[in-house]
């Protein structure tokens, strides 16, 4: 509560002046005179003047206002290292009940955690944002009532700014203990893609930090790869020197490296030892071999699918003239230079990604010796396409050479001329090869009809596609390392002219083909996990009708069981929070993925060692005061503005004793009947006085 004194005139201040003016100057003419009664009217305009400035007494009620001091507890991923949880706890506890003894000080907590969500900052790219967070509360509390903020961390802050970004003291309790000692990995240089095929190198060295910057002593640490669930020979390095590890691309996508550094003795934490890489697979050109026999109306349907497509660089072989044929026209009429069968399928063979064979029919072109040849090819991880037709069922066969051991069906001599719906089969509608094509799902689809089947009995693999009475029309089969297609059909080309509404031939073939490449997308057991949206999407595909269980690890090692949920095509998924950045692993007891949740190395991890450094500079341009929680936690004061806000073992929060105005009384100091009074008895006395 105060009092203090303000004006409140009745009339405009200049027209009282005036008129103040006005009296004054007859009242000297009346001293100069010497007229009696001049000093009591003078008393009487004293007292019209002052009633008209209308003084008025004010008395303010003032409402006091408690300051606001903000606890900031840092609760990123370097805090899980060691005791530091623990210790952040107990400091936030014990903050906070020395805090709630001061009657006149508000406590807002805030926390810190590391966003991956990938809404607004990508977790891990730019660390702690500590400050970022201090400053937003901060904002909302007027300046007058700012009472300080205690940071609760490990140091390991990654926004600090220049200038002191709030009006009072910032104090820093560091979590952990001074002169932790930490090994990590570290990548210097890493691809973002590679071509398939060829090989890829990163560089990367081992670091050894202390505080003390000895050293560990060991000069050697072993260092051990793996990629794609495979394990490559580990080395060892010398401790702060340059290496590289150099692999080959073998499939297009995203192929994650995983490299790990054994710890030591006496290091704070392993979490940083492991460093991961994401490099995309791309396909430089793929390079395929279409090889046409027999001549029919969808020979071109092969061609121009393949010659559609810029990524594909195509070399067709057909036999325009088989070698029976023999009608005495020279040689070098036929042609200008000899085609290089030896250069195609013995030297060059292996450049190949894919081989069809689109009717062929033995011509006694190629000798058994290059058949043998493409078999090998297949078994050692090459891919074949067979598109057959009534040439297949004869004694001119592919069958009929050695061929015939990476084939996945035999004929039987039979050829229906007949029309037909193809359909796919129970195994073909979980198969990604076939699954969720247009109208697959109906037993019956309303594709266009074939008029021929080559009838085969399957041999090995998957029959994805029956024809006429449940035929097989379409198998796969993987054979060594590599796969085989086959078309027991050579009507594909209905579909592509669009008879009776065609069918999905596009989608089909191209399906087809990046399955015999290997394409992880297209596997039939196939275990799939990716971070978005801040959850965790787990895709599983298997022929098989069971869905097991998976196991989910987090980047802390802790494990989660989870149940898959059956859907369309296959696939069964399931999807979870996750709540730490970092790499997590997916297994389904058989297979293993990887998925990473913000940045593949986050800068949280570069340095666990807890350090001031960072703020120092933020506490003393503020006032504030820096203290280990291992020492104990300081004991927290309130100061009075400009004075020191921090001692030993002691740390102060600004009294600034702020208020609000609840309300005013004002009080005239001349009430209207007082002036009445006192101008009319003075100008009574006044009369009375000259009367005499």
């Amino acid at each position: 509560m105060t009092d203090s004194l303000v004006l409140a005139p009745l009339l405009p201040l200049p027209l009282i002046a005036m008129m103040t003016a006005t009296g004054l100057a007859l009242v000297a003419v009346g001293l100069l005179r010497g007229a009696r009664g001049t000093i009591l009217r003078a008393a009487v305009l004293a007292t019209l003047a002052t009633a008209l400035a209308n003084p008025l007494a004010v008395r303010e009620e003032h409402q006091p206002q408690r300051d606001v001091a903000i606890i900031a507890v840092d609760r990123s991923a370097s805090q899980l290292v060691g005791e530091r949880q623990a210790q952040t706890d107990q400091a936030l506890k014990t903050v906070n009940e020395r805090l709630a003894r001061f009657d006149d000080l508000e406590v807002r907590i805030i926390e810190a955690r590391d966003d991956i969500t990938g809404s607004a900052i990508d977790a891990g790219k730019e660390g702690t944002r500590l400050v970022s967070a201090l400053t937003r509360t901060a904002a909302e509390i007027p300046r007058q009532r700012f009472a300080g903020a205690v940071l609760i961390t490990d140091g390991q802050v990654h926004d600090v700014p220049e200038a002191a970004p709030v009006p009072g003291p910032v104090h820093v309790l560091l979590t952990g203990r001074p002169g932790e000692h930490d090994r990590r990995l570290v990548i210097e240089q890493a691809p973002s893609y590679g071509i398939v095929g060829k090989p890829v190198t990163i560089r990367y060295r081992v670091d050894d930090r202390r505080s003390d910057k000895t050293g560990f002593g060991a000069n050697l640490a072993q260092i051990r790869f793996r990629y794609d669930d495979r394990d490559a020979n580990p080395v060892q390095i010398a401790v702060g020197r340059t290496d590289e590890f150099t692999f080959v691309l073998d499939h297009a996508g995203p192929t994650v490296v995983q490299m790990e550094v054994d710890g030591v003795e006496g290091e704070l934490s392993t979490v940083n030892n492991r460093a991961l890489v994401s490099i995309n697979g791309v396909r430089d050109r793929l390079r395929v071999l279409l090889v046409s026999g027999q001549p029919h109306a969808g020979e071109r349907t092969w061609r121009n699918l393949l010659k559609s497509d810029p990524s594909v660089d195509l070399v067709h072989f057909t036999i325009l003239r088989p070698p029976e044929k023999d009608d005495f026209t020279p040689l070098r009429e036929l042609a200008l230079i000899a085609f290089p069968i030896q250069e195609l399928f013995e030297t060059k063979l292996h450049e190949f990604d894919l081989v069809v064979f689109d009717r062929y029919v033995l011509r006694d072109v190629l000798p058994p010796s290059y058949l043998r040849n493409i078999v090998n090819y297949v078994t050692q991880g090459g891919a074949m396409l067979l598109a057959v037709g009534p040439e297949f069922a004869s004694l001119r066969s592919l069958y009929q050479t050695p061929l015939a051991q990476a084939m996945p069906a035999s004929p039987t001599g039979k050829v229906i001329e007949q029309g037909f719906r193809p359909h796919l089969t129970d195994v073909g509608r979980r198969h990604p090869v076939t699954a969720r094509l247009p109208q697959a799902g109906a037993k019956t689809p309303e594709w266009g009809k074939w008029f021929r089947q080559i009838e085969a009995q399957p041999q090995a693999g998957q029959v994805l596609m029956n024809g006429l009475g449940d035929r097989p029309l379409l198998v796969l089969q993987r054979q060594g390392k590599g796969r085989v297609a086959m078309f027991l059909s050579d009507h594909i080309w209905l579909w592509a002219r669009g008879y009776e509404g065609g069918g999905p031939q596009g989608e089909l073939l191209r399906r087809l083909a990046h399955w015999l490449m290997k394409e992880p997308d297209l596997e039939e057991e196939g275990l799939r996990a990716e971070v978005r949206d801040g959850r965790l999407q787990v895709e599983r595909r298997s022929l098989a009708a069971e869905t097991p269980e998976i196991t989910v690890t987090t980047p802390s090692g802790r494990t989660e069981t989870v149940k898959l949920e059956a859907g369309e095509g296959g696939a069964a998924r399931a999807a979870l929070p996750v709540s730490e950045p970092g790499l997590y692993k997916v297994s389904d007891g058989k297979a293993s993925v990887l998925a990473t949740a913000g940045a593949l190395n986050p800068i949280e991890f570069a340095d666990l060692r807890a350090s001031a450094e960072a703020l120092r500079p933020l506490a003393a341009k503020s006032g504030g005061g820096i203290a280990w929680i291992a020492d104990g936690v300081p004991e927290p004061r309130r100061t009075r503005p400009g004075r020191d806000s921090s001692g030993r073992g002691w740390i102060g929060l600004v009294a600034n004793k702020s208020f609000i105005v609840s309300g005013i009384v004002q009080v005239p100091l001349l009430p209207g009947l007082l002036v009445m009074a006192l101008a009319l008895g003075g100008l009574m006395a006044a009369w009375r006085l000259e009367g005499r």
